[in-house]
Protein backbone atom coordinates (compact mmCIF):
# COMPACT_ATOMS: atom_id res chain seq x y z
CA UNK A 1 0.00 0.00 0.00
CA UNK A 2 1.37 3.64 -0.84
CA UNK A 3 2.89 5.63 2.02
CA UNK A 4 0.46 8.59 2.91
CA UNK A 5 3.27 10.19 3.04
CA UNK A 6 4.38 9.81 -0.64
CA UNK A 7 0.92 10.65 -1.82
CA UNK A 8 1.00 14.05 -0.22
CA UNK A 9 4.38 15.07 -1.39
CA UNK A 10 3.45 13.93 -5.02
CA UNK A 11 0.23 16.25 -4.66
CA UNK A 12 2.27 19.04 -2.79
CA UNK A 13 4.48 18.97 -5.55
CA UNK A 14 2.04 19.12 -8.19
CA UNK A 15 0.89 22.06 -6.47
CA UNK A 16 4.17 23.47 -6.63
CA UNK A 17 4.68 23.21 -10.06
CA UNK A 18 1.41 24.47 -11.12
CA UNK A 19 1.90 27.27 -8.67
CA UNK A 20 5.25 27.94 -10.71
CA UNK A 21 3.59 27.78 -13.93
CA UNK A 22 0.82 30.60 -12.42
CA UNK A 23 4.08 32.57 -11.20
CA UNK A 24 5.86 32.51 -14.69
CA UNK A 25 2.85 34.05 -16.22
CA UNK A 26 3.00 36.55 -13.78
CA UNK A 27 6.77 37.77 -13.07
CA UNK A 28 8.39 36.73 -16.45
CA UNK A 29 6.09 38.45 -19.19
CA UNK A 30 8.20 40.89 -21.10
CA UNK A 31 6.90 43.26 -23.66
CA UNK A 32 3.74 42.37 -25.78
CA UNK A 33 3.31 39.44 -22.91
CA UNK A 34 6.68 37.52 -23.99
CA UNK A 35 7.46 34.85 -21.45
CA UNK A 36 10.97 34.86 -21.06
CA UNK A 37 13.16 31.55 -20.01
CA UNK A 38 14.29 31.64 -16.64
CA UNK A 39 16.56 29.18 -14.22
CA UNK A 40 14.04 27.19 -11.71
CA UNK A 41 10.76 27.12 -14.32
CA UNK A 42 9.36 23.84 -13.98
CA UNK A 43 7.06 22.78 -17.08
CA UNK A 44 4.73 19.41 -16.61
CA UNK A 45 6.16 18.16 -19.96
CA UNK A 46 9.14 18.44 -22.55
CA UNK A 47 6.58 20.11 -25.38
CA UNK A 48 5.34 23.03 -22.93
CA UNK A 49 8.71 23.67 -21.94
CA UNK A 50 9.75 23.49 -25.70
CA UNK A 51 6.76 25.73 -27.09
CA UNK A 52 7.73 28.52 -24.66
CA UNK A 53 10.96 28.63 -25.89
CA UNK A 54 9.54 28.18 -29.81
CA UNK A 55 7.52 31.29 -28.70
CA UNK A 56 10.26 33.55 -27.14
CA UNK A 57 12.45 32.29 -29.87
CA UNK A 58 9.57 33.52 -32.59
CA UNK A 59 9.22 36.66 -30.96
CA UNK A 60 12.51 37.50 -30.69
CA UNK A 61 13.26 36.09 -34.50
CA UNK A 62 15.42 32.84 -34.23
CA UNK A 63 15.41 29.55 -35.58
CA UNK A 64 15.52 26.47 -32.68
CA UNK A 65 15.68 22.74 -32.53
CA UNK A 66 17.09 20.40 -30.28
CA UNK A 67 20.81 19.71 -29.85
CA UNK A 68 20.99 17.18 -27.81
CA UNK A 69 19.14 14.93 -25.26
CA UNK A 70 20.03 11.78 -22.81
CA UNK A 71 18.11 8.83 -21.78
CA UNK A 72 18.70 7.19 -18.45
CA UNK A 73 18.88 2.87 -18.02
CA UNK A 74 15.44 3.20 -17.72
CA UNK A 75 14.90 4.63 -21.31
CA UNK A 76 13.10 7.49 -19.95
CA UNK A 77 14.28 10.90 -21.27
CA UNK A 78 16.28 13.11 -18.64
CA UNK A 79 18.19 15.44 -20.12
CA UNK A 80 17.54 18.12 -23.13
CA UNK A 81 18.96 21.27 -24.16
CA UNK A 82 17.35 23.49 -26.85
CA UNK A 83 19.68 25.74 -29.16
CA UNK A 84 19.97 28.71 -31.98
CA UNK A 85 19.48 26.31 -34.98
CA UNK A 86 22.51 26.97 -36.59
CA UNK A 87 25.19 26.93 -33.33
CA UNK A 88 27.97 25.51 -33.52
CA UNK A 89 31.31 26.12 -34.93
CA UNK A 90 32.60 27.00 -38.65
CA UNK A 91 34.59 24.50 -40.23
CA UNK A 92 38.33 24.96 -40.28
CA UNK A 93 38.64 22.53 -43.30
CA UNK A 94 36.77 24.49 -45.98
CA UNK A 95 39.69 25.93 -47.38
CA UNK A 96 40.98 22.20 -48.58
CA UNK A 97 37.48 21.73 -50.67
CA UNK A 98 37.28 22.67 -54.23
CA UNK A 99 33.88 23.26 -53.42
CA UNK A 100 33.37 24.68 -50.27
CA UNK A 101 29.92 23.94 -48.80
CA UNK A 102 28.23 27.53 -47.69
CA UNK A 103 28.62 27.84 -43.86
CA UNK A 104 26.29 29.61 -41.93
CA UNK A 105 26.99 28.33 -38.27
CA UNK A 106 27.65 31.12 -35.99
CA UNK A 107 29.06 29.58 -32.66
CA UNK A 108 26.23 31.13 -30.75
CA UNK A 109 25.68 30.33 -27.07
CA UNK A 110 21.93 31.17 -27.11
CA UNK A 111 19.88 27.71 -25.53
CA UNK A 112 18.20 26.63 -22.59
CA UNK A 113 19.19 23.22 -20.98
CA UNK A 114 16.82 21.02 -18.66
CA UNK A 115 16.20 17.96 -16.75
CA UNK A 116 13.24 15.77 -16.04
CA UNK A 117 12.91 14.48 -12.31
CA UNK A 118 10.88 10.77 -11.76
CA UNK A 119 7.48 12.23 -12.28
CA UNK A 120 7.95 13.33 -15.67
CA UNK A 121 8.10 17.11 -14.51
CA UNK A 122 11.01 19.55 -16.26
CA UNK A 123 12.88 21.89 -14.79
CA UNK A 124 15.25 24.89 -16.87
CA UNK A 125 18.92 24.54 -15.10
CA UNK A 126 20.66 26.24 -17.75
CA UNK A 127 19.74 29.48 -19.89
CA UNK A 128 21.65 31.65 -22.20
CA UNK A 129 19.69 34.45 -23.89
CA UNK A 130 22.17 36.49 -25.81
CA UNK A 131 23.24 36.40 -29.65
CA UNK A 132 26.49 37.05 -31.21
CA UNK A 133 24.26 38.01 -34.38
CA UNK A 134 21.61 39.89 -35.40
CA UNK A 135 17.77 38.21 -35.08
CA UNK A 136 14.90 39.40 -37.09
CA UNK A 137 11.33 39.24 -35.58
CA UNK A 138 9.97 39.71 -39.01
CA UNK A 139 11.39 36.54 -40.71
CA UNK A 140 10.39 34.45 -38.09
CA UNK A 141 7.84 32.69 -40.32
CA UNK A 142 9.89 31.39 -42.06
CA UNK A 143 12.07 29.61 -40.24
CA UNK A 144 11.85 26.00 -40.62
CA UNK A 145 10.53 25.36 -37.27
CA UNK A 146 7.76 27.71 -37.23
CA UNK A 147 6.59 26.65 -41.24
CA UNK A 148 3.22 24.72 -41.45
CA UNK A 149 0.50 23.94 -43.98
CA UNK A 150 -2.54 23.71 -42.55
CA UNK A 151 -5.46 21.33 -43.75
CA UNK A 152 -7.17 23.94 -46.58
CA UNK A 153 -3.96 24.67 -48.22
CA UNK A 154 -3.21 21.30 -48.44
CA UNK A 155 -6.45 20.05 -49.47
CA UNK A 156 -6.34 23.03 -52.11
CA UNK A 157 -2.69 21.80 -53.57
CA UNK A 158 -3.96 18.07 -54.03
CA UNK A 159 -7.38 19.36 -55.76
CA UNK A 160 -5.69 21.50 -58.00
CA UNK A 161 -2.75 19.05 -58.62
CA UNK A 162 -5.21 16.59 -59.85
CA UNK A 163 -6.93 19.20 -62.36
CA UNK A 164 -3.51 20.01 -63.68
CA UNK A 165 -2.91 23.11 -62.68
CA UNK A 166 0.72 24.31 -61.90
CA UNK A 167 1.86 24.48 -58.40
CA UNK A 168 3.10 28.26 -58.38
CA UNK A 169 -0.44 28.90 -59.66
CA UNK A 170 -1.59 27.26 -56.51
CA UNK A 171 0.77 28.64 -54.21
CA UNK A 172 0.04 32.02 -55.36
CA UNK A 173 -3.65 31.99 -55.11
CA UNK A 174 -3.43 30.87 -51.33
CA UNK A 175 -1.48 33.40 -50.85
CA UNK A 176 -4.30 35.86 -52.34
CA UNK A 177 -6.42 33.92 -49.93
CA UNK A 178 -4.27 35.68 -46.79
CA UNK A 179 -3.91 38.92 -48.35
CA UNK A 180 -0.17 38.44 -49.03
CA UNK A 181 2.75 36.73 -48.87
CA UNK A 182 3.63 38.36 -45.02
CA UNK A 183 0.89 36.49 -43.87
CA UNK A 184 1.75 33.12 -45.40
CA UNK A 185 3.25 30.11 -43.06
CA UNK A 186 4.56 28.53 -45.65
CA UNK A 187 6.83 29.15 -48.82
CA UNK A 188 6.29 27.44 -52.13
CA UNK A 189 9.13 25.00 -51.52
CA UNK A 190 7.19 23.20 -48.53
CA UNK A 191 4.07 23.70 -51.25
CA UNK A 192 5.89 21.45 -53.83
CA UNK A 193 7.51 18.68 -51.48
CA UNK A 194 4.17 18.00 -49.94
CA UNK A 195 2.76 17.83 -53.95
CA UNK A 196 5.75 15.02 -54.55
CA UNK A 197 4.51 13.05 -51.39
CA UNK A 198 1.11 12.92 -52.09
CA UNK A 199 1.93 11.86 -55.68
CA UNK A 200 4.54 9.15 -54.43
CA UNK A 201 1.16 8.26 -52.67
CA UNK A 202 -1.33 8.37 -54.93
CA UNK A 203 1.37 6.21 -57.69
CA UNK A 204 3.19 3.55 -56.10
CA UNK A 205 6.88 3.35 -57.44
CA UNK A 206 7.12 2.27 -61.08
CA UNK A 207 3.29 2.52 -61.86
CA UNK A 208 4.04 5.57 -63.74
CA UNK A 209 6.56 3.06 -66.14
CA UNK A 210 3.96 1.29 -65.70
CA UNK A 211 0.86 3.37 -66.77
CA UNK A 212 3.49 4.91 -70.12
CA UNK A 213 4.28 1.24 -71.27
CA UNK A 214 0.72 -0.06 -71.51
CA UNK A 215 -0.26 3.34 -73.33
CA UNK A 216 2.12 3.24 -75.68
CA UNK A 217 0.87 -0.79 -76.68
CA UNK A 218 -2.57 0.66 -76.45
CA UNK A 219 -1.27 3.41 -79.57
CA UNK A 220 0.59 0.52 -81.29
CA UNK A 221 -3.01 -1.26 -81.65
CA UNK A 222 -4.67 1.88 -82.68
CA UNK A 223 -3.34 4.95 -84.35
CA UNK A 224 -6.00 6.99 -83.56
CA UNK A 225 -5.21 6.46 -79.66
CA UNK A 226 -3.23 9.25 -78.12
CA UNK A 227 -2.05 10.10 -74.77
CA UNK A 228 0.25 12.58 -73.26
CA UNK A 229 1.79 11.92 -69.68
CA UNK A 230 3.39 15.16 -67.85
CA UNK A 231 6.68 14.57 -65.83
CA UNK A 232 7.97 17.16 -63.47
CA UNK A 233 11.97 17.50 -63.28
CA UNK A 234 12.47 14.50 -61.88
CA UNK A 235 10.68 12.23 -64.30
CA UNK A 236 7.71 11.77 -61.68
CA UNK A 237 3.89 11.39 -62.72
CA UNK A 238 2.27 14.76 -62.71
CA UNK A 239 -0.84 13.95 -65.16
CA UNK A 240 -2.32 11.90 -67.25
CA UNK A 241 -4.04 12.92 -70.08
Amino acid sequence: MEDVNDVLLVESNNENVADNMNKIEDETLGQNGLIVPEVGMMFNNETDMFEIYKRYAYDIGFPVRRRNSKKWDDGILRYVTFTYNREGRRGGNASRSLKPKSISQTDCKARISASSDNHGRWRINIVHLDHNHETSPSKSRLHRCNRELNVNVKRKLEVNDVVGILLHKSYNFAVAQVCGYENMMCIEKDCRNYIKQVRRLRLGEGDATTIQSYFSKMQAKCSRFYFSIDLDDESQLRNVF
